[in-house]
C-alpha cells in the first residue's frame, strides 16, 4: 500500500456504513498530469480568488518554451491554462518524493515565466489551444464559446491574452501531493515581491479506501499583503487621462520607453482630431483618432509599453477594406529598419514594443507611415 501518512477522511455512506479514506501518495507523476488535464478545477481556482473564482481553459500539455525569437521549444512546461480573464497560467508539477521540488524547480519555472513573456505570442498560444482541441476532436471555437459562457467575447478574450502577456501578468502554480516547506518560503516571498505576475503552490493530497478515492487541493503562498496589492477578479475600471496614462507608464516601463511614447503622443495631437482614452481598471490605453465618415486610429500605446498596430479594426473601413491597402500598410511597417511585423498582421493587432523605437530616426520613420495613412483616410474621404 502506497500510503503517505495516517491522517484520514472518514465518509458517511448512505448505507450507514463509515468509510476511512488514507493519504495515498501518487503512483507516478504522469498520473497527477493526468488529473490535472482532466478536471483543472482541481487547481482549486475558489480559493486562489474566493470573490472571483478562477476557471482554467486547458491550452496545452507539455507547452514548448523556447529560448529566442523563432526557436523550436528548449524547455517544456508541464500544462498551460488560461483563466477567464486571459491571464496565462503556468504550471509544473513534482511529485513531493521528488528532491527537485525544494529549489530546482524555482530556477525552473523562472526560465519558463522569462522565456514565455519575452517568446510566446497571443497567436503561438492560440495554436497550441487549437492542436489540443483537435486531439480530442473537439472544435476549439466551442470549447472556448463553453467557456466563456453566452456573453462571452472570443475576439475580447484574446485580446486580454495578449496584453497580459505582454504586461508579464502570469501566473506560477507549483503543484505537488505536498508542498515542503523550503518551498512555501519561497513561493510566499515570490509572490510579494513579483508583480503583476502571481505566485502560488497548490498541494493537491490524494485520499483512497475501498473504491472511494478523492483529492483535497490547498493553495499555500498567499499573503495578505499580495491578496491586497494583486487579486484577481473584477475590479471597478478607471477612466485614463494625459496624466494618469504616462505617470503609470514610467512606473511600469521606465523614463525612457515613457519618452518614445511622449513623442508619439506629440505627433497625434499635431496630426489626429482628437485622443480617446480606454477604461481599463489595470492597463491604460490611448487610441490617436481621426473621425470623417469613420473613426480612424492609426495605432494605440497601453501603459505595458508597447504600440499596437489597428489593421483589424481598420478592415471594416474604407479605404482599409480593401486588404491591398493593408498590406501596403503593413510592408511600409516592415520597411522601418527593426521592425518585423508576421505576413498575415494585415488582419490582426501586433504591436512593437517602445524599446524598438527609442531611436529618433527610427521612431521618424515609423511615424512617416501613420502620415502615409492618414493620407490615404483624407483622400477617401474626399472633400469636408
Amino acid at each position: 500500500m502506497n500510503t503517505a501518512s495516517n491522517s484520514g477522511i472518514y465518509v458517511l455512506q448512505e448505507s450507514g456504513e463509515l468509510v476511512t479514506l488514507t493519504e495515498r501518495l501518487y503512483d507516478t507523476e504522469d498520473l497527477l498530469q493526468t488529473l490535472l488535464a482532466k478536471y483543472p478545477s482541481i487547481l482549486a481556482g475558489d480559493q486562489i480568488s474566493p470573490s472571483a473564482p478562477r476557471m482554467w481553459l486547458l491550452i496545452k500539455r507539455e507547452a514548448e518554451v523556447p529560448d529566442a525569437e523563432g526557436a523550436s521549444g528548449r524547455w517544456s512546461l508541464d500544462h498551460l491554462f488560461l483563466d477567464q480573464d486571459g491571464i496565462p497560467t503556468l504550471v509544473e508539477v513534482k511529485r513531493s518524493t521528488d528532491s527537485r521540488i525544494r529549489r530546482e524547480v524555482v530556477g525552473q519555472m523562472l526560465d519558463y515565466a522569462a522565456n514565455a513573456m519575452a517568446y510566446w505570442s497571443v497567436d503561438s498560444v492560440a495554436t497550441s489551444f487549437e492542436q489540443t482541441c483537435t486531439r480530442v476532436g473537439k472544435a476549439a471555437d466551442e470549447v472556448l464559446a463553453e467557456f466563456l459562457g453566452k456573453d462571452g467575447d472570443p475576439d475580447g478574450f484574446w485580446q486580454k491574452v495578449k496584453t497580459n502577456l505582454q504586461a508579464g501578468k502570469l501566473r506560477l502554480l507549483f503543484v505537488a501531493d505536498e508542498i515542503p516547506r523550503e518551498l512555501r518560503r519561497i513561493v510566499e516571498f515570490l509572490n510579494a515581491q513579483m508583480d503583476p505576475a502571481e505566485v502560488l503552490a497548490v498541494e493537491i493530497k490524494q485520499y483512497a479506501g475501498g473504491a472511494l478515492k478523492t483529492l483535497v487541493p490547498r493553495v499555500i503562498g498567499q499573503t495578505a499583503e499580495a491578496e491586497g496589492r494583486k487579486g484577481v477578479g473584477p475590479r471597478t475600471s478607471r477612466q485614463w487621462d494625459e496624466s494618469s496614462f504616462f505617470e503609470e507608464l514610467e512606473r511600469r516601463v521606465g523614463h525612457e520607453d515613457a519618452q518614445v511614447a511622449r513623442a508619439l503622443y506629440d505627433w497625434a495631437t499635431r496630426s489626429t482630431h482628437r485622443i480617446a482614452y480606454g477604461r481599463g481598471a489595470q492597463m491604460g490605453s490611448l487610441f490617436p483618432t481621426v473621425d470623417y465618415e469613420y473613426s480612424h486610429v492609426p495605432f494605440a500605446l497601453w501603459t505595458g509599453g508597447y504600440v499596437e498596430t489597428q489593421f483589424q479594426y481598420e478592415a471594416t473601413k474604407p479605404p482599409f477594406s480593401d486588404v491591398q491597402k493593408r498590406r501596403e500598410l503593413l510592408r511600409r511597417i516592415n520597411e522601418v529598419p527593426g521592425l518585423s511585423l508576421p505576413g498575415d498582421s494585415f488582419d490582426r493587432r501586433p504591436s512593437v514594443r517602445l524599446t524598438e523605437l527609442r531611436s529618433a530616426e527610427l521612431r521618424d520613420a515609423f511615424l512617416r507611415v501613420m502620415d502615409w495613412f492618414l493620407e490615404q483616410v483624407r483622400e477617401d474621404a474626399g472633400p469636408c
